[in-house]
């Protein structure tokens, strides 16, 4: 994010908290609880979204090195990318065209060409192409160039990793992110470690974990003994970024801006970020580190999967450093799986009796707009 945007976003901030008030959706919108709950919504979702969109796969740091891989299944289709001897990335799906296994679990390294555990069909990595079937006597009629893996649209750009679950035609990243390029570009997510993922599931709608992020009118009520000692309540900026948004919170340092020249002022130390890139991914800069969510439906409607990943700017070398983080990961942790989630989850449940409609006041206009650009995309 450039400086300029970066100063007027945080004078937007100040202007909020001077007139007690954040910013606000032209009206109330009203929300179907049937989108949460309907297997025929899930599952055009899962056509539509999880398969025709350009989805993060992971940070390029998680794939530095010729031979790393990893493996992804949480759309429906089992994904592998790997950098190639090239240095570049691949992406293919996870299934051998003999029986079907997969070729790959998890993530690795070191691997310099595909063979299937089942019986050793060998592919490579760099084009997938099928390049050894042990006794191809057996195999003698079929043509390998049309028995390769199946190649996904992959791109590279900004220190992170997209993939299309379907095959098509290349990925145009800068006219896919709209507007959030220019943020991506300058957060120099190259310089970035892994930290440390973790996998998890939630009885509760894929849309209702993105739901969580989307607004910080609850930070007072629901997380009175954690996050809420960091940030405001019902205190946010919010802008759409064609079918993406960012909403920036603000931290109750902020007033400390006032006290420097609008040159020196940085946004990332007063304020938590939160981006939603459509349609499943939560991207927080949190000033000192970064958080991701990739968030997918479950085999049913009132089921979430998602990947939740910290990445910071330093590789942690001493115990301290992952003290710090584990501590941060853990402060997340709570704030999630103890606050959020038990009551999402509570509101899953009681979609089976509540009326047909959810409300996103004028206050929550980042929800508003995920859920309008989702209705537009799905119709």
């Amino acid at each position: 994010m450039h400086k300029q945007k970066q100063i007027q976003i945080a004078k937007h901030l100040l202007e909020l908290k001077d007139a007690r008030t954040t910013d606000l959706a032209g009206n109330i919108f009203r929300q179907k609880k049937s989108d949460y709950v309907s297997q025929d919504v899930a599952q055009r979702e899962k056509d539509i979204l999880f398969r025709n969109y350009p989805l993060l796969i992971c940070l390029s740091c998680e794939i530095v090195n010729p031979g790393d891989y990893f493996c992804d299944d949480f759309s429906g289709v089992p994904i592998i990318v790997i950098r190639t001897s090239e240095g570049e990335v691949s992406a293919f799906r996870n299934i051998c065209r003999h029986r079907g296994a997969r070729l790959a679990c998890d993530k690795g390294s070191h691997l310099r060409k595909f063979s299937c555990p089942y019986h050793a069909w060998s592919y490579a990595t760099d084009t997938g192409d099928l390049i050894s079937i042990p006794f191809n006597q057996g195999f003698d009629e079929i043509d390998k160039q049309e028995y390769g893996l199946v190649k996904l649209p992959v791109i590279e750009q900004y220190g992170m990793v997209f993939v299309q679950p379907t095959p098509g035609d290349e990925i145009e990243l800068d006219d896919y992110l709209d507007g959030f390029a220019e943020d991506l570009a300058g957060f120099n997510l190259t310089a970035y470690h892994h930290f440390e993922t973790r996998v998890l599931e939630a009885p509760l709608n894929w849309k209702l974990v993105v739901d969580t992020f989307m607004e910080t009118y609850h930070l007072s009520t629901l997380h009175g003994n954690t996050v809420s000692a960091y940030l405001h309540n019902n205190l946010c900026h919010f802008d759409a970024l064609g079918p993406h948004l960012r909403m920036t919170g603000a931290r109750k340092t902020i007033d400390q801006l006032r006290d420097s020249a609008e040159e020196d002022w940085d946004l990332l130390a007063h304020t938590a970020l939160v981006y939603v890139l459509f349609p499943n991914t939560v991207f927080i800069m949190q000033g000192d580190h970064l958080e991701t969510w990739r968030v997918y439906p479950g085999v049913n409607p009132n089921e979430s999967r998602m990947y939740v990943s910290l990445y910071t700017p330093e590789l942690s070398t001493t115990e301290s450093t992952r003290r710090h983080w584990n501590n941060n990961m853990d402060l997340l942790m709570a704030t999630v799986l103890d606050e959020d989630f038990p009551l999402a989850s509570n509101i899953q449940k009681d979609f089976a009796v509540c009326d047909n409609l959810l409300l996103f006041g004028r206050n929550e206009p980042a929800l508003q707009h995920f859920h309008k650009t989702l209705a537009d995309r799905l119709a």
